[in-house]
């Protein structure tokens, strides 16, 4: 997603310094005692360099529970391994989430609409809410991306079931959103490189629900660098946000 970034190593550390303090936030807004550090990866068509594919059983054999999926981008594309990597992911036991590139300069009904025939659902097993990546204005002055990103998920809640994610950058929800605090209902996904403890929250959330601190990651069965992001609790246990069964298959390695 977004490409300026710091190491790995760097927000590494930053992040389980941040993830003390917030763990401590957690247990006191929940009560229920423990707090549970949780981190994924995000990839798309660049994680398959070559046309190859991703260890989904490796992602989960290292203790990553959920995983973010590029589906679709504006109207015509989609990810040509959006529908291998859901497959394995599923057999692996790792919660998906999946995510449509906005571009703001086409029809957002339509965008919606094309997004959500592609992931057939969110709403099932191992499902994360769906989620919208917002980081192109696509010429939109401010008031008209604000309608514009309404639309877009008033539809994408009709077509799933489900309260979209919003994902976006800080820098560019304060400029091309004019730092909007009219989305607040939406769990926010926010990249955050600067190697800070804890990401700046933007547009008037009372928190974060995940964090993308490094786009430069390294994940066993992943080939190359990739995403990697943290949950923070803020939507309740992940095994509940994310339709885990109960059972336990997801969570086994």
């Amino acid at each position: 997603m977004y490409q300026s970034g710091i190491s790995g190593s760097k927000a590494r550390r930053r992040y389980f310094i941040g993830m003390t303090v917030a763990a401590v936030g957690i247990l006191t807004a929940t009560g229920t005692g423990t707090a549970v550090a949780e981190e994924g990866p995000d990839v798309s068509s660049w994680q398959h360099p070559g046309g190859s594919g991703i260890n989904w059983f490796a992602v989960r054999g290292a203790g990553h529970r959920f995983a973010m999926v590029k589906a679709t981008e504006g109207l015509n594309y989609i990810n040509p391994f959006f529908v291998q990597d859901s497959l394995l992911m599923r057999a692996a036991g790792v919660a998906r989430g999946t995510y449509h590139f906005a571009r703001p300069g086409l029809l957002p009904e339509a965008q919606a609409a094309f997004y959500s025939a592609i992931v057939l659902g969110q709403n099932g097993p191992l499902d994360l809410p769906p989620v919208l990546d917002l980081e192109d204005s696509g010429g939109l002055p401010a008031p008209a991306l604000i309608d514009w990103t309404h639309r877009y998920l008033n539809t994408v809640q009709a077509l799933t079931g489900r309260v979209p994610i919003i994902y976006t950058g800080v820098n560019f929800w304060k400029t091309a959103m004019a730092n909007s605090d009219q989305f607040t209902r939406y769990p926010l996904w926010i990249a955050d490189y600067r190697g800070n403890d804890d990401p700046e929250v933007p547009g008037g959330w009372p928190a974060w629900t995940f964090w993308q601190y490094t786009d430069s990651g390294s994940i066993p069965g992943i080939p190359g660098a990739t995403d990697i992001n943290v949950y923070s609790g803020a939507q309740g246990d992940l095994a509940r946000f994310a339709n885990m069964p109960s059972t336990g298959s997801a969570g086994s390695s």
